[in-house]
This record gives structure tokens, C-alpha cells and sequence, in this order.
């Protein structure tokens, strides 16, 4: 077994510990960091796949903004120490999600999947980065104008729950 293969199984270890934990952990908090160890493993499994710019897209996106806005929002309710509480509803998720479990892995056992190499250079990443970044007719501008909106957002959600 080669070192990508190892590395990928490893991710694939801790996205399912981190996805159970955000199942399982009473405490909200400690649930969403596990949320976002989550996102960051299905980068790395997303980046040893061959999908750099989706590993980066999944970091900047996911980890960077829906998962601190989910921290942040979970800092800023009151009365977090208490958990989550129970819920009476388990055992027919239980039920769905070992059906949904089940239908997923016979899907994956039953696929003929091609045999590819893992780790060969993806040009649409560079071509992709250059449309993005190129001074004359590129995004960057607009990029930027979003970045400075969702500080904006965060300064606003900030004063409005915070203490009077």
C-alpha cells in the first residue's frame, strides 16, 4: 500500500470520527470544532484525490466561513452550557441511517471503478487560479468586496447580541 493510499484512509478515519462526535457530543461547542475538523478531512481527501481546487475551495468556504460563522453564532447564544437536549426522535433516525448507510455502501461496492493515478498535476487548478487572479479582467476585485461584506456581517451580528 502506498503512502496516498495510507494518508487517504487515515483522512477517511477521522472524517468519520469527527462526524460522529458532532452526533454524539452533548456539548454544542465541542460538536461544532468537530464539524470543522470535519470539513478540513474531506479537503485533505478531496486534495489526495487530485482535487486541489476543490480541497481549497472546501477550506476557504466551508472551514473558513460557514464554520466559524456556526462558532460564532454558537459563542454568542446564551445558555450553551447546558447542551443539547434529548431527543425522543433517535430511533427512526437510527433506522434511516443505517438504511441510507446501507444503500451508499452497496452503491460503492457495486461501481466498476476505473483505476486512475491519484497524484497527477491538475491544470484546470492553475487555469482556474488565473481567471480568478489576473490583473486586467479577473475577479479579484469582487473577491475582495465579499470578504469585506461578510467582516461587515460579523461586526454587525457582533454589536447587535452584544451586551447592552
Amino acid at each position: 500500500m502506498d503512502f496516498g493510499a495510507v494518508v487517504f484512509y487515515v483522512l477517511a478515519a477521522v472524517l468519520i470520527g469527527s462526524a460522529l462526535a458532532v452526533l454524539l457530543l452533548p456539548n454544542v461547542f465541542r460538536a461544532g470544532l468537530s464539524l470543522m475538523l470535519a470539513f478540513f478531512a474531506v479537503a485533505g481527501l478531496f486534495i489526495t484525490l487530485g482535487a486541489d481546487f476543490l480541497g481549497a475551495v472546501q477550506v476557504l468556504i466551508y472551514v473558513g466561513a460557514i464554520g466559524v460563522l456556526l462558532l460564532l453564532a454558537i459563542m454568542l447564544t446564551r445558555d450553551v452550557h447546558r447542551g443539547s437536549p434529548f431527543n425522543r426522535l433517535w430511533l427512526p433516525v437510527v433506522v434511516l441511517g443505517a438504511l441510507l448507510l446501507g444503500t451508499i455502501s452497496w452503491a460503492v461496492l457495486s461501481t466498476p471503478w476505473a483505476s486512475k493515478a491519484l497524484a497527477r498535476p491538475n491544470p484546470a487548478t492553475a487555469a482556474l487560479g488565473a481567471g480568478i487572479f489576473d490583473l486586467q479582467k479577473g475577479f479579484i476585485l469582487p473577491l475582495e468586496i465579499g470578504a469585506l461584506v461578510l467582516l461587515a456581517v460579523v461586526i454587525g451580528a457582533i454589536v447587535l447580541v452584544g451586551e447592552k
